[in-house]
């Protein structure tokens, strides 16, 4: 997206101004925050991107916000659980990740919430909950834990494949992996004892 966002003779001068002004101030640091998440600076243009073509098409509001930067933090944090939700459409317990770790069944349990099509109020919520403390799990992961979980997890690499791609030996990857994975099992152990066993 164009830094001075051209966007057309139907706004008003002053929420073109107001939209040039958050891409100007906001801009960098959203992208910063977005890379730290997804790992990918292809992605994460394309989710800035997104973010500010949201914004742009709710103009009409756009002088009614009264802290943009929190507005487009709100709106990023979505973006990024959209994008996550798109790199695996599978539930989570398809995750290879998780299969030496679920003698419980958490993640299995949790993975049926996850995929439900259900649009029952209770389902629908379930489900963005059981989203967003996956995505909230990952990003407070170390930057290293989050690529390789990222790479083997969502863009199905394998351990050779990152291996080369990031110039880590395999043993540290899976090293790192594991960290990642008891990470997220404590995460989600939470959840599943919120929504499983309540």
């Amino acid at each position: 997206m164009d830094e001075s966002l051209h966007l057309g003779t139907f706004m008003t001068q002053q929420q073109n101004e107001i939209i040039e002004q958050a891409v100007k101030n906001e801009r960098k640091k959203l992208l910063k925050f977005i890379k730290t998440r997804v790992g990918n600076e292809e992605d994460a243009s394309d989710i800035l991107q997104d973010v500010f073509y949201q914004l742009a098409s709710n103009h009409g509001m756009v002088e009614t916000i009264e802290n943009m930067a929190s507005w487009l933090y709100r709106v990023t944090r979505n973006k990024i659980i959209d994008w996550y939700r798109k790199r695996k459409t599978e539930s989570i317990d398809t995750m290879t990740a998780f299969d030496d770790e679920d003698e419980d069944g958490y993640f299995s349990n949790l993975a049926a919430l996850s995929s439900s099509q259900s649009d029952n109020p209770d389902a629908v919520f379930e489900r963005q909950l059981v989203w967003d403390t996956m995505y909230e799990a990952l990003s407070e992961l170390p930057e290293e834990q989050r690529e390789v979980f990222i790479l083997h997890e969502l863009e199905n690499k394998s351990f050779n494949e990152i291996a080369e791609q990031t110039g880590v030996s395999v043993n540290t990857l899976l090293s790192r992996k594991r960290y990642a994975v008891l990470y997220l099992r404590e995460k989600l152990k939470d959840l599943y004892d919120e929504l499983i066993n309540k």
